[in-house]
């Protein structure tokens, strides 16, 4: 026996609702400049560190120039850059599409 159940224009409403409330939580969550944001900074910051503390060896090997320390400082720019894009610019969904009217 199948059960047929009936759903109201107000049910399927919130669901479609609930549904793109998801959607564009998930936009959000998962919005590249996040990742790659947040990934540059983590980076940055461990890059930095070994830069920071590096001997005088490691400096003379890149020809004077603590290549670690400027590395890293390069890539917490661009990590606070990225997140600064997504926090000044967020992402905005798409607008559901328009029932066609019959």
């Amino acid at each position: 026996m199948s059960e047929h159940h009936e759903y109201s224009e107000q049910d399927v409403q919130r669901e479609v609702t609930e549904l793109q409330q998801r959607s564009a939580t998930a936009a959000r969550i998962f919005d590249l400049r996040r990742i790659i944001g947040g990934l540059f900074v983590v980076y940055g910051v461990i890059v930095t560190i070994a830069g920071i503390t590096d001997d005088d060896a490691a400096i003379d090997k890149a020809q004077g120039v603590n290549i670690n320390l400027w590395t890293g400082i390069g890539m917490l720019l661009l990590g606070v850059f990225f997140l600064a894009w997504l926090k000044l610019r967020p992402a905005v969904p798409p607008a559901p599409p328009e029932e066609q009217a019959e």
